[in-house]
């Protein structure tokens, strides 16, 4: 499984350009390393890393009114492949792809990030636009 730490500057541009009217989830699909890779040689395991993240960005997530909205433990995958699995998996919701933007942009988060890019080892961060659910699978 390839890494996809942090996106790329023309995935985070297409981000900003599509249109948003209102909220939009982010579905977050994190693996951490057994130990922080951080550039100064630091020692931490890869869940304290990201704790520490979690710690420093959570003032400017609250800021720009972001929530934890759904969070799971990763089980099993049972389509896909075998050998992929997550250590957190949650989904946080942002007023407007603007609250997001601000957020990541904010100089407190920029600093909180360095220890994310230090705990993940894998990630996977997908935009969703929320829908009513419906009866069925897959209805609205």
């Amino acid at each position: 499984m390839t890494g996809h730490i942090d996106p790329t500057k023309e995935r985070f541009a297409h981000f900003r350009e599509m249109p948003s009217t209102g909220s939009i989830h982010m579905l977050n699909l994190v693996r951490v390393r057994a130990e922080a890779a951080y550039p100064d040689g630091r020692k931490s395991t890869g869940i304290e890393a990201y704790r520490a993240y979690g710690r420093e960005s959570k003032p400017v997530f609250e800021r720009v009114g972001g929530r934890q909205f759904w969070l799971g433990r990763f089980e099993l995958m049972l389509i896909g492949p075998a050998d992929e699995r997550w250590d957190l998996v949650f989904i946080a919701e942002y007023p407007s792809k603007d609250a997001f933007v601000e957020m990541v942009r904010d100089p407190v988060y920029r600093e909180a990030v360095k220890h994310r890019q230090a705990a993940v080892e894998a990630s996977r961060l997908i935009r969703l636009s929320p829908l009513a659910p419906g009866a069925g699978f897959g209805e609205s």
